[in-house]
């Protein structure tokens, strides 16, 4: 087994953590966490939703949220509302996507 093969099965083997967020219903949704992210001293996270089973023809849809801390210490996830920001964001993953093979 090549050096190549070793690694490409070790990606594959790779798991992502998983966080469980709720949604304004109350509703719980699984997510694998594939990256996190700083910007301009701001903290993302890039997940997808979580699939017991991986179909490889089917594209996944990544969900990148902005890292908001309350007064109380509190972590959340929100969407990122500002175009600008989105951007930078967005170019980031896509950069480290292109280099990590995702």
């Amino acid at each position: 087994m090549s050096d190549e093969e070793l690694f490409d099965e070790e990606l594959e083997d790779e798991e992502f953590p998983i966080l469980i967020l709720i949604d304004e219903e109350g509703e719980e949704h699984e997510f694998e966490l594939l990256a996190e992210l700083e910007i301009d001293d701001e903290k993302y996270r890039v997940l997808v939703p979580f699939a017991e089973e991986e179909d490889d023809d089917e594209e996944v849809e990544v969900v990148i949220l902005k890292v908001v801390i309350d007064e109380e210490g509190n972590e959340f996830l929100s969407d990122i509302e500002d175009d600008e920001e989105w951007e930078k964001v967005a170019d980031a993953w896509q950069e480290l996507a292109d280099s990590e093979d995702f």
